[in-house]
């Protein structure tokens, strides 16, 4: 067919153009992605059915329009699907850290976590922190003579001998980690990382979840809901991570089945933490972050519904800190 003919004919819409269209035909007419068809869009490009040029597209105007509750849990069952999770890993507690603040430090609630499994209790930890400015959780576990799993089967060896593991998002579902990691390209932040933090891999009965932007405590919970997620706790946390600073009060927002409370727990400390070594503070009884990583242990205590209230909570933190 000469140039010019193939020009005149018309062009066949590609399958993927109607979810860019519905998310960005301008005001009064575009829309939120129902939760199905948040759930096919997301397939699609997970599957590599979508073009780059779409995928922009949709994560921008996903960002820009602002999150919702039905397109969020459609996006995270498409995640999960294209995950392929496993089906016999146990875990009580899951544990999502994909913060990426500028100011963070050490990962304190990962020893925390460490704690809660020489307590008997199962944690799945997973993440990305590709754009933190602070010590990775897999760099932390390398100096505590520790390593992230490898895979599944590993993570689930590391469950069962020691109550822990640490599994980066690009070692089980690396798609979703190249869309995570298109923030350095694209200069922003997407709802890719509410997916993440979402995913709860293990269908484990709890998870502990921070977030950096109040805003978005409500919608983690919301859309908690609507996955049927059976206990979920969220605050806002330092850099977006699930951490407590012991020196401020802070509101912990609790989905319990289909009911929603808030626990405020008050500063334990006062004045501002001082600087700490990550190593000396598991090794040693008593150093400057110690009080953030026993506040920390705290918090996943009250999401794991160990504890009645932010005071027991805190009470038995220490006895966990100190019988690690």
């Amino acid at each position: 067919m000469p140039r010019d003919a193939e020009l005149d004919q018309p062009d066949l819409e590609h399958p993927f153009a109607q979810y860019v269209r519905t998310l960005g035909r301008g005001p009064g007419r575009s829309r939120a992605l129902t939760r199905e068809e948040a759930r096919s869009a997301l397939g699609m490009v997970l599957r590599g059915e979508a073009d780059p040029l779409q995928v922009g597209a949709l994560l921008v105007l996903l960002r820009y329009r602002g999150e919702d509750p039905d397109e969020i849990a459609g996006l995270v069952e498409a995640a999960r699907t294209h995950a392929g999770l496993p089906v016999s890993l146990s875990a009580d507690l899951d544990w999502p850290s994909y913060g990426a603040g500028r100011t963070r430090g050490a990962p304190w609630y990962l020893l925390a976590a460490l704690a809660l499994a020489r307590a008997g209790f199962r944690v799945l930890m997973h993440g990305s922190n590709a754009h933190t400015s602070g010590v990775p959780v897999g760099e932390a576990l390398r100096l505590l003579g520790m390593r992230p799993a490898a895979d599944w089967a590993d993570a689930a060896g590391m469950l069962e001998q020691g109550g822990f593991a640490y599994i980066p998002l690009t070692a089980f579902n690396p798609d979703l980690g190249r869309l995570l990691h298109l923030r350095s390209l694209l200069g922003l932040r997407s709802p890719i990382n509410t997916v993440a933090r979402l995913l709860n891999p293990a269908d484990a009965p709890s998870s502990v979840d921070g977030v950096f932007h109040p805003p978005y405590i409500d919608l983690h919970l919301e859309a908690a809901a609507r996955l049927g997620r059976r206990r979920l706790l969220v605050v806002k946390g330092g850099g977006g991570e699930a951490e407590r600073n012991p020196a401020r009060p802070m509101s912990a927002h609790v989905l319990a089945g289909s009911d929603r409370s808030e626990l405020n727990c008050g500063p334990l400390v006062s004045g501002r933490v001082g600087p700490a070594d990550v190593v000396e503070t598991w090794e040693r009884a008593e150093t400057a972050q110690t009080p953030t990583v026993t506040a920390t242990i705290g918090l996943a205590l009250l999401a794991l519904g160990a504890a009645r209230d932010p005071g027991e909570a805190d009470i038995r933190a220490h006895e966990i800190w100190a019988g690690r």
